[in-house]
């Protein structure tokens, strides 16, 4: 098991777990406090046991105690009849569930009252707008008409108020309109992080019209794919962007329109796509534009109309389209907006692209809906994240994936503290730098969540605790129907018994992520993808009862006693070494901050004859900094034996999703093999220590002549 120095992960050595159980402790030591998190035991035979027992008891005394309530009824009279009642309540409590939900129930009380005032209110919110029947954009206009001069979007380059974003969203409706385009049409949108690219969106929707938030890293196949994938008839792209729209224009289906939309300064489309017909100039288009209103007979988009299509990551295949309605787009803007404790008057930070869920959504909607102000960029910096906090007066920050890990990596300056963040939401602060970040940048709450943007199990941490990313209430778990199953953890397929149903696992237990669906509930409907195959594939039948139906979320999550839930891996991530099981992000997390903190991905590789994976490591370092002599000794005090990387890789080049996930499937598809890799390549030696890979290595490797 594990150890470690100061700053790192520590699990407890010399234990040996049970037969069928494992336990992991984790210890984050700061100058402040030490925070622990355990992995518990999953449940035994023994405790299953207990439980027989326990309803056994349950069932003999039930019937008993009610006889003598009746019977005291009867003889004392009603006040003597109720202290019976209450008292045999009491004692059937202590037998099933027993006297620890008490204790549960007082520790977990206020975060769980928390939550269901949040929750409360999130549905009455969102029943309100549905029983009024209004969009996104009805709310975006009331806030234009309360506060029309205030800020609705800053960046470095431009600051639009809530008029200013009005007036461009009205332009835009009008010019689609009268080029026939009308409700339930698809119309892409292509364009960087700017004030233009909310309003074109918020535009297009006033008439009813669908926008693909189209990833503008997409090159070639895969910006083909996303735009023939989400059924568009027109696409909107920025000028800085033609090049790789030119290169598929010819290979688009005819029917699909190209508008250029110009940076400032610049005044024509490509002079390609003007000669061969292809584009058209959509700012001279949205000059001659009305901006104070919508044209009269334009059609509107009702509550539950598609509003956007946001699409995955594409960490593992071509990307996705997810459907976002209006009534969506509500729930999860305003979902996080209550739970974390947003206010109206709140200046967020977001450097993420606007065309995903989290800077799109989850900022965005708090400016569209309530009326806040958001600060944008067009490129994440770590090194100025807290600098543009702090000059424009933020209260609210955003961060992502490994984007807390880069801001960590940067030099100290003034404004790690100087500045006016309360709160930072998000979500892959892993647990290993989360005392770290908030105790370098005076961050006074963090608010961690989880959730995908097709899926309907989303999932917050409301009360700071260190690792959690989000909670299921142990005294009333019906109230937000989430659950962890059993499930194969290199698959992901749930493990039924023996009726065919899915089982909870119990506390302590890793399993697989699900969220209860049911249709017409705005919090548990599951929308799916645009294609309705990929859709069907996130869809689990039959789980606690015939006929019943989840979205299974495809992730490992392990919920302890007070019902805190904390990542542990993707299914399929996971991978089976020297009997055990190897958690990809677990030693990702423990290898970059070993390292300073660089980009690394741990995937498992094959071996000729050899059962399992070995562990393989690619680290993003083109300086070659780390120190490979020092690596095995430092891997050895922070890891189990079996959870040590076998094979070492150090890249040159990284490619990272827009939401700062790091792709792994080329990299595990290459291997260990020196013949079709030029970065350097290392391997495990007797002693932990890493040594070069070279192709007689590797040929000896491959006839099974070195054995790990």
């Amino acid at each position: 098991m594990m150890k470690s120095t100061d700053n790192m992960p520590l699990v407890e050595e010399g234990v040996e777990p049970p037969p069928n159980e494992t336990r992991l402790t984790i210890w984050h030591k700061t100058k402040a406090n030490d925070v622990k998190i355990n992995v518990e035991p999953t449940a035994t035979a023994k405790s299953s046991n207990c439980s027989r027992r326990r309803w056994l008891w349950f069932g003999l005394l039930t019937p008993a105690l009610m006889a003598l309530t009746g019977l005291i009824f009867y003889q004392q009279g009603l006040w003597y009849g109720l202290a019976a009642l209450y008292g045999s309540l009491m004692l059937l409590l202590l037998i099933k569930p027993g006297w620890r939900w008490f204790y549960i129930a007082a520790v977990t009380g206020p975060r769980d009252t928390v939550g269901v005032i949040a929750y409360i209110r999130l549905l009455l919110f969102v029943k309100r707008q549905q029983r009024k029947n209004l969009n996104v954009a009805d709310l975006f206009e009331a806030n234009v008409a309360q506060h029309p001069d205030k800020l609705a979007i800053i960046s470095d380059s431009q600051q639009w108020s809530f008029r200013q974003l009005n007036e461009h969203a009205n332009r835009v409706a009008n010019v689609f309109h009268s080029h026939g385009y009308k409700k339930g049409d698809v119309v892409g949108l292509l364009l960087e992080n700017r004030a233009e690219f909310v309003a074109t969106w918020l535009g297009l929707s006033k008439i009813g019209i669908i926008a693909p938030l189209i990833n503008t890293n997409l090159r070639g196949t895969s910006l083909q794919h996303s735009i023939k994938v989400g059924q568009c008839t027109a696409l909107i792209y920025g000028s800085s962007y033609r090049t790789a729209v030119m290169d598929i224009a010819r290979d688009l289906p005819a029917h699909v329109a190209l508008y250029q939309f110009n940076d400032a300064g610049q005044t024509s489309v490509s002079s390609e796509g003007l000669a061969q017909g292809l584009s058209q100039q959509l700012n001279e288009l949205l000059h001659a534009a009305p901006k104070d209103k919508v044209a009269s007979g334009a059609s509107r988009a009702d509550h539950h109309d598609k509003l956007v299509y946001i699409y995955t990551s594409g960490t593992t295949g071509l990307p996705k389209a997810a459907v976002i309605t209006h009534a969506r787009y509500f729930f999860i803007a305003a979902g996080i907006h209550y739970t974390l404790g947003f206010k109206d008057k709140d200046v967020f930070y977001t450097p993420l692209p606007l065309y995903h869920t989290a800077g799109g959504v989850m900022s965005i909607g708090q400016m569209l809906l309530f009326g806040s102000t958001v600060v944008i960029r067009k490129k994440f910096s770590a090194s100025g994240y807290f600098a543009d906090c702090a000059r424009f007066n933020c209260t609210i920050g955003q961060y992502i994936g490994e984007m807390a890990r880069y801001i960590l990596a940067t030099a100290a300056a003034p404004h790690d503290r100087e500045h006016q963040i309360r709160l930072v939401f998000g979500n892959g602060l892993r647990p290993q730098i989360w005392p770290q970040f908030v105790e370098r940048f005076n961050i006074a709450k963090v608010g961690e969540f989880y959730g995908a943007t097709e899926g309907n199990a989303n999932i917050m941490n409301n009360d700071n605790t260190v690792g959690a990313i989000g909670f299921v209430s142990r005294i009333l778990p019906q109230v937000y129907p989430i659950s962890i199953i059993r499930a194969d953890p290199h698959t992901g397929e749930p493990l039924r018994n023996e009726r065919g149903l899915c089982e909870l696992c119990a506390p302590h237990e890793p399993g697989v992520f699900i969220g209860k669906i049911v249709k017409g509930n705005p919090s548990r409907e599951f929308l799916g993808y645009v294609d309705a195959k990929a859709s069907s594939k996130k869809v689990v039948h039959d789980v606690f009862c015939k006929g019943d139906m989840a979205f299974i979320s495809g992730d490992l999550l392990v919920a302890d006693e007070r019902g805190y839930l904390y990542f542990k891996d993707r299914t399929g991530d996971t991978f089976r070494w020297k009997g055990e099981n190897v958690s990809t992000s677990e030693v990702e997390a423990q290898l970059s901050n070993l390292i300073a903190y660089k980009d690394t991905i741990v995937y498992g590789v094959c071996i000729p004859q050899t059962e399992g994976r070995a562990g393989m490591a690619a680290i993003y370092d083109p300086t070659r900094e780390v120190n490979v002599a020092t690596l095995g000794a430092q891997l050895a005090a922070s890891l189990p034996n079996y959870a040590r990387p076998v094979f070492l890789r150090f890249l040159r080049r990284i490619d990272l999703t827009g939401t700062f996930k790091l792709r792994k499937v080329e990299l595990q598809q290459q291997g260990f093999d020196p013949n079709v890799i030029e970065d350097e390549l290392y391997y495990v030696q007797p002693d932990g220590s890493y040594a070069p890979l070279t192709q007689v290595i590797y040929e000896r490797i491959q006839l099974n002549e070195l054995r790990f």
